[in-house]
């Protein structure tokens, strides 16, 4: 079984530090057993906080050493203005050094940055600490706008709630889509966000707001096996291309063939795991229209193709 291990260092951010475990703990696998074991890695005694407010003190039954063989190793944010000290840094550099992922929540990117994982790669935080990490550690590219930055072995995360769309992401990683999405919807998290879409995403009460976009995106998923062009979402929202568009990118982060494009290969993902169609029948049902179409943006999205992914992730 994969051991995840949660760092929990003073000053850990509360909400930050729950997010792994929460997320890591509804991944089950097809006969409901728990998909991995999580440790939480504290020194003696911990101060968690909120918001910069002491919320409570923490001990745990694992210390530092027990993240050593651990398969991924999580930072959750702290206080980045506290230098970790030499021993974290050494669990961090020999995890990357024996293959094992490493990941960071929030401001956890100011300790990988500490530990020089993060050199040469681009990387994110949460945006108002963003020209912070910059300015410290210039030799890492960051990327204020995004909501995770997956670099293989080493990744980080955004603030606060892009910590779960992270979690999810090496869940999706680790085990496929459909026990991500089972995950999901046990701790009640919307479909997949990609790490791509932005910080900045406006929320509004459908209740109150004309211009929603909700019954137009059940729309678009009840009908990803047939083309859709931009025209075809406007008319369907009963509004201009330009206004779709602008919506679009207030709702979801992103263009509205861009989301349709990442819920289509998420379509494709889950009946790979999930059924024994053909790849031919799952292209065309997905709303790729070919099998070359379906392998070209699967490769470029998931990083293989669709028969090594079956092979990898198919359930019983």
């Amino acid at each position: 079984m994969p051991v995840i291990a949660v760092l929990a260092l003073d000053n850990v951010v509360a909400f930050d530090l729950t997010i792994p475990c929460q997320v890591f703990a509804a991944a089950r696998r097809a006969d409901s057993s728990p998909a991995y074991e999580i440790r939480v890695c504290a020194e003696p005694v911990v101060t968690a906080t909120a918001w910069d407010q002491e919320a409570f003190r923490l001990s745990s039954r694992y210390g530092l050493d027990d993240a050593r063989d651990a398969d991924t190793v999580v930072v959750p944010g702290a206080d980045p203005d506290r230098p970790p000290g030499p021993g974290v840094l050494r669990v961090l550099r020999d995890a990357v050094d024996r293959g094992a992922t490493v990941a960071s929540i929030c401001t956890g990117a100011f300790v990988l940055a500490a530990a020089g994982l993060l050199d040469g790669r681009r990387a994110t935080t949460h945006w108002r600490l963003a020209g912070l990490l910059a300015e410290r550690h210039p030799e890492v590219e960051v990327d204020p706008s995004v909501l995770f930055v997956d670099e293989g072995r080493v990744l980080t995360s955004a603030g606060v709630a892009a910590g779960l769309d992270l979690c999810l992401h090496l869940v999706r990683r680790d085990l496929g889509a459909a026990v991500a999405a089972d995950a999901a919807r046990a701790i009640v998290m919307p479909p997949q966000r990609s790490g791509g879409q932005a910080q900045f995403i406006e929320h509004r009460d459908p209740d109150r707001d004309p211009d929603d976009l909700t019954p137009t995106l059940r729309w678009v998923e009840d009908n990803l096996d047939r083309p859709l062009s931009l025209a075809d979402i406007a008319a369907q929202a009963a509004i201009s291309t330009r206004s779709l568009s602008r919506r679009f990118r207030a709702r979801t982060g992103t263009t509205p063939l861009r989301w349709v494009l990442d819920r289509r290969v998420q379509r494709a993902r889950e009946l790979l795991e999930t059924t024994t169609l053909s790849v031919d029948r799952i292209a065309r049902t997905a709303g790729f229209g070919s099998t070359e179409a379906l392998r070209h943006h699967f490769a470029r999205q998931v990083g293989t193709t669709p028969g090594a992914y079956r092979a990898a992730f198919q359930q019983p």
